[in-house]
């Protein structure tokens, strides 16, 4: 396929798939909208988070990426942009902390949003540029064949993975805690959810 040997392709997924299955801040951010806002919120962020991807993915193969990651100031602009963004979150979700009827109330509104928030975390995450300009070519084969076409496939194989696994978690997750959405319960994912978002946020500040 694209000139690139069976046994280099098998080598390449098991590598992203051991990735995907490590906890990581997209997989959080995945797991903290499908605890607070429900299963369907889990899915849509694990689309944006996926969506965000493809577009370094696209930077990559265009050599957008190589030039953000050669200019330390436009690197660490994007860095504190997320870390920003995502403690905003953090305090939002905090400040939006109520009873179980509060958070029926937001289900539905909130998950239409899950998309942008996890396209936006994604893409302002300047870890993901850099894991994708290092990680992708490493699996190139020049001898194989066009090189543009390697790279093609080897990201459209890894967003598809990485969907794969986080849709995976957020239905999951999201339905495990529409069990638990009496009161006391709700508070206590509300506040877990607001400390996840402002902890990924510092995480990324601190670089």
């Amino acid at each position: 396929m694209f000139g690139l040997p069976v046994p280099a392709l098998a080598g390449y997924l098991a590598a992203i798939v051991v990735l995907m299955i490590t906890p990581g801040p997209d997989m959080m951010f995945v797991l903290a909208n499908a605890v607070r806002y429900g299963a369907r919120a889990g899915v849509v962020a694990a689309l944006g988070v996926a969506a965000g991807e493809a577009v370094h993915v696209a930077a990559v193969v265009c050599g957008l990426a190589a030039l953000v990651t050669a200019s330390p100031v436009l690197f660490t602009a994007i860095r504190w942009a997320g870390a920003a963004y995502l403690i905003v979150l953090g305090i939002r979700t905090l400040r939006g902390t109520g009873g179980p009827g509060a958070v029926a109330a937001e289900q539905d509104g909130r998950a239409g949003r899950a998309f942008l928030r996890g396209l936006v975390t994604n893409l302002l995450n300047p870890k993901m540029i850099l894991f994708s300009v290092a990680f992708l070519p490493q699996f190139v084969e020049p001898a194989a064949g066009d090189v543009t076409a390697q790279l093609v496939l080897l990201g459209g194989l890894f967003v598809a993975v990485q969907l794969t696994v986080d849709v995976a978690l957020g239905a999951g997750a999201g339905r495990l805690a529409g069990r638990l959405a009496d009161g006391r319960w709700s508070r206590r994912i509300n506040r877990v959810c607001a400390v996840a978002f402002v902890a990924l946020g510092l995480r990324l500040a601190a670089g």
